[in-house]
């Protein structure tokens, strides 16, 4: 396992977890921003003669998500409407979806992305899952406050309606102190939860990896191998099954490497029998301003060819192109 041969650097790498600045991304500030003369563009594709595609994808990849907002707030100001209805009344699919995300600040989208996976028949354990093991404090404390200030309630008290069992137990904690900062106690206590003895004991697994910081639960992935011989990947699939156990994958594989997690998403996307766009869009729009760069360095090692090249093959149309753009050019 060529992961556990990293084990051994783990412990000095950067994490997207609690990355400060985001050097990462692959969309900038743009140099020489002029936000009427993007208002201006964004008016003539909108209100003219059919919809220039071009002019919005050019305008709202290339923007920071800071510049996005400043542009949606003043196109409402000289029009009186909302970017996102004027984006929403013109575009349809994936393609609207995508442009929606984009004219949405990042904390608010992914707010509404828990709320979608909230709604419906059904919660959709697998987008909660990738949001809540791949986001930092700030994010979660960021798509919270949105959720409080939209519903008037807390998110915390929602989400408990919506999960439950160990599964539940496990979301919670990680929706409320996310990777928090709570003192290491020995992990041979992981051990001794599961592997050594019949019967895993749950609550020990989910209480060590949803209440750690980042450089203690590396800590503790070393120190796992070196106990039971295996990682605590391994154990966990062994040992677990259905949501919990793919929530407890996740965090072990965002605590190792967050790009390489979500690189292996994107791959799924689009791998299965057809694409699952809701995911792609929202990890490009999610990332590109963190780590997408890595992501993308992540799956060409994983998967041996590039993401740029991987969106050309399996994603068409205006939403495609839009996809490239975020991503950016091939290395």
């Amino acid at each position: 396992d060529v992961l556990q041969d990293d084990l051994d650097l783990l412990l000095d790498s950067p994490s997207s977890l609690t990355l400060t600045s985001n050097t990462r991304g692959t969309v900038k500030e743009k140099a020489g921003f002029k936000v009427e003369e993007d208002v201006a563009a964004l008016r003539k594709a909108i209100e003219g003669i059919g919809t220039t595609e071009k002019t919005l994808i050019g305008v709202l990849t290339q923007r920071s998500d800071a510049q996005r907002q400043l542009i949606s707030r003043a196109y409402e100001k000289a029009t009186g409407r909302k970017l996102v209805a004027d984006l929403e009344g013109d575009t349809h699919g994936d393609f609207e979806d995508l442009l929606v995300a984009l004219a949405t600040p990042l904390s608010v989208f992914d707010c509404h992305e828990v709320m979608k996976a909230m709604k419906g028949a059904g919660t959709t354990e697998s987008t909660l899952t990738e949001i809540f093991a791949s986001r930092s404090n700030k994010q979660i404390k960021g798509l919270s406050d949105v959720y409080l200030k939209e519903t008037g309630r807390e998110l915390i008290h929602d989400l408990k309606s919506e999960v439950s069992g160990d599964y539940g137990e496990a979301l919670l904690i990680l929706a409320e102190v996310p990777y928090g900062k709570i003192k290491p106690r020995c992990d041979a206590a992981l051990y001794e939860a599961g592997e050594k003895k019949w019967g895993t004991d749950e609550k020990k697994f989910i209480d060590i990896l949803c209440h750690r910081s980042v450089p203690q639960l590396r800590q503790t992935l070393v120190e796992y191998k070196n106990v039971s011989k295996k990682t605590l990947q391994e154990s966990i699939e062994s040992e677990m099954s259905g949501d919990l156990e793919k929530l407890l994958v996740a965090v072990v594989k965002c605590v190792k490497n967050t790009p390489a997690f979500l690189a292996e998403l994107l791959f799924k996307s689009m791998k299965g029998a057809g694409t699952t766009e809701s995911v792609l869009t929202r990890i490009l729009v999610s990332r590109s301003e963190i780590d997408l760069l890595d992501i993308r360095a992540e799956y060409k090692k994983l998967f041996g060819r590039s993401l740029y090249s991987e969106l050309e093959s399996e994603v068409s149309g205006n939403y495609g192109e839009a996809l490239k753009m975020l991503c950016g050019q091939d290395d």
